[in-house]
C-alpha cells in the first residue's frame, strides 16, 4: 500500500483471525469463532471487544443455537457501512469504478471511456475524476474512504505500487500508487487485474472456505489467479499464475509477451480475430462476425475456436495439476461465446488432469466489469489486515 497513512486496522493475530472469519462467513457465535479459530472464548471475546467498540463489529439480538437450548448466544456481525472501500478497474478502453462496504457489497458504481491518449499521466487524471464522482455519490463516502484499490492488467509490483508493464501505451514501470494516492488523498493499493478479481472471488464468492482455488479469464486476454494455503499467490517476482503465458505450441503464433505459443496468444479474442481472418481472407471481419461465422457452421472459424477451446483447457490442465485447487471458476467476456469452445475445454482439461485431479469442478462465473471493480475495492478491505 501506498502511502502508509493508513495503517492496518487489526494486528493481533486474534483479532485478524476473528475479523477474517466475520468478514467472509459472519455472523457466528463466539463459540462458533472459538471453534473456527482455534482460539478460547475468552481469547475471542478479547479480540472483539475493540473491534465492537470501534464500531466494526455488532451483537445481533439473542437466539438459541437448538431446541431446548441453554441460554441465548448473541452472534457477532460486520457493521458493513462502518467503512467504505474505492475501486477502480482499468480496461483497455474504459474505466469501471465502485464503492463497497466492509462485506463487499456494491454500493455505488460509475465508468467513465478513456480518450484517445491512454498514457500514464492521461488515465491517471481520470481515475482521479472518477473517484471523486463515486465519493459524491452519498454523503457518507467521503468520510468513511481511506483506501483505493486500483486493477489493471499486466505485471504490477503490488509492493511498490507499480505498474512494470501493461498492454496499455507508454505504461512501463509507472508509480500508479504513488501519483493516485497524492492526487485523491487515499491509501492507495495496485494489483493485477485478475488477482484482485481472485481474491474478491475467494473471500466473498465462489472460493469461500476454500484453501486452495483459482480462477481463470477468457476473453481480451487470458488471465489466472491462484490461492494456496488460504493466501492468493504473486511468487517472488509477481507474476504467479500467468495462465495465458503458458507456451503450449512452440511453433504457435507469436504473443505481445515476446513468446510463441501462448494461451493467450491462440485463445484471446484479438488472436482468434486474427486466426479467423488469415483463415478466411476476410480483414474486414470484427470479432462478432468471426462469432456469427462460427455460429453459422463457416468450417475455418469452427476449427479456429475449437483450438481456441483446446488451448483453454490445456492451460486449466496444467494449472490444476500444479496447484490442485478445490475448484476453479471460469469467467470473463468470453464466456459470451462458450458454445463454440466450451466442449473443447472440457475435453482438453480432462485429458491433460492427471488422474484425480479431473475431479476439481469448472464453475462458469459470468462476472461484468463492476465486478472487477469490486474486486479492487477488496483490495482495500484487505489491506485492513497485516
Amino acid at each position: 500500500m501506498f502511502p502508509s497513512h493508513a495503517p492496518p486496522l487489526v494486528t493481533a493475530p486474534a483479532e485478524t483471525s476473528v475479523l477474517a472469519l466475520l468478514l467472509t462467513e459472519g455472523p457466528l457465535s463466539r463459540v462458533e469463532l472459538a471453534r473456527r479459530t482455534g482460539l478460547s472464548s475468552t481469547a475471542v471475546t478479547k479480540a472483539a471487544r475493540p473491534l465492537i467498540d470501534d464500531g466494526y463489529l455488532h451483537e445481533l439480538p439473542p437466539e438459541r443455537t437448538a431446541p431446548g437450548a441453554g441460554r441465548p448466544v448473541n452472534p457477532l456481525a460486520v457493521t458493513a457501512d462502518r467503512e467504505f472501500f474505492a475501486g477502480v478497474k482499468v480496461s483497455a478502453d474504459a474505466l469501471y469504478g465502485a464503492v463497497c462496504d466492509l462485506r463487499a457489497g456494491l454500493r455505488a458504481t460509475a465508468d467513465r471511456p478513456l480518450g484517445e491518449d491512454r498514457g500514464p499521466a492521461a488515465v491517471s487524471a481520470l481515475i482521479r475524476e472518477l473517484v471523486d464522482e463515486l465519493l459524491d455519490a452519498r454523503p457518507e463516502f467521503r468520510d468513511r474512504t481511506r483506501r483505493l484499490g486500483i486493477a489493471v492488467s499486466g505485471d504490477v509490483d503490488r509492493a511498490a505500487g507499480r505498474v512494470r508493464y501493461s498492454v496499455l501505451p507508454g505504461w512501463r514501470d509507472v508509480p500508479l500508487a504513488e501519483t493516485t494516492a497524492r492526487a485523491t488523498g487515499l491509501a492507495v493499493v495496485v494489483e493485477n487485474d485478475v488477482k484482485a478479481l481472485t481474491a474478491a472471488e475467494h473471500w466473498f464468492g465462489e472460493g469461500i472456505g476454500t484453501e486452495y482455488f483459482a480462477l481463470v479469464t477468457i476473453g481480451a486476454g487470458i488471465g489466472s489467479g491462484l490461492v494456496v494455503n488460504g493466501r492468493l499467490i504473486t511468487g517472488a517476482y509477481g507474476v504467479a499464475g500467468e495462465m495465458g503465458h503458458l507456451c503450449i505450441d512452440p511453433a504457435g503464433p507469436r504473443c505481445h509477451c515476446g513468446q510463441a505459443g501462448c494461451v493467450e496468444a491462440i485463445a484471446s479474442s484479438g488472436a482468434i480475430l486474427a486466426a479467423v481472418r488469415a483463415g478466411t481472407g476476410r480483414e474486414d471481419l470484427d470479432f462478432d462476425g468471426a462469432v456469427r461465422l462460427a455460429r453459422e457452421g463457416d468450417p475455418v472459424a469452427r476449427v479456429v475456436f475449437a483450438r481456441a477451446g483446446r488451448a483453454i483447457g490445456t492451460g486449466i490442465g496444467i494449472l490444476v495439476n500444479l496447484l490442485g485447487p478445490e475448484r476453479v471458476v471460469v469467467t470473463g467476456e468470453g464466456l459470451e461465446t462458450y458454445d463454440l469452445f466450451g466442449e473443447h475445454i472440457k475435453d482438453s482439461y480432462a485429458e491433460h488432469c492427471f488422474k484425480a485431479a479431473a475431479r476439481c469442478p469448472l464453475t462458469l462465473r459470468p462476472l461484468p466489469w463492476e465486478e472487477w471493480a469490486r474486486g479492487a475495492a477488496v483490495l482495500g478491505v484487505q489491506a485492513l489486515f497485516p
